[in-house]
């Protein structure tokens, strides 16, 4: 199951896990959890404010990197390994409960909104904008949550 989800921004993808959240039941080709699925995505979108713990070398940015985001930005959507986990970042607990996950996923939104600080480098493409980065976290987003469903 892909869905193919495409998200034009965060609040897009936030709307999609009210969805996601009022469901009695998901259906999942995920490797993850819903609740680990949200702390990775949550995850990225701290790492844009704060740092990433660990980084691809600046000329992998510069090229693969670079060209990577700039394919995905014209597609419109990401396809990635959804169980790669970011490099460097604690592992997804099992047990994380789901309103916790969704929490913070809000809040790594909100605090990305409201940011007025420099944001920093991603760890594969390396400098973006603001409006790039919410573009990327909202390509990830989707490329995730494509991977639930509402069970019917």
């Amino acid at each position: 199951m892909d869905r193919q989800l495409v998200f034009a921004s965060l609040d897009q993808a936030l709307r999609e896990l009210d969805r996601l959240a009022q469901a009695s039941a998901l259906k999942s080709t995920a490797a993850w959890t819903l609740p680990q699925t949200l702390v990775h995505c949550a995850q990225s979108i701290e790492y844009s404010l704060t740092g990433f713990p660990e980084s691809k070398s600046p000329l992998f940015q510069a090229t693969a990197g670079t060209l990577a985001f700039k394919a995905f930005a014209w597609r419109g959507r990401m396809r990635h390994d959804l169980a790669e986990p970011i490099p460097g970042a604690p592992a997804l607990a099992a047990d994380t409960a789901a309103a916790a996950a969704m929490a913070r996923l809000r809040q790594a939104v909100t605090d990305f909104h409201q940011s007025t600080q420099p944001l920093r480098p991603h760890f594969a493409y390396g400098e973006l904008s603001k409006a790039e980065y919410e573009q990327a976290h909202a390509m990830h987003l989707a490329n995730h949550f494509s991977a639930f469903d509402i069970q019917s």
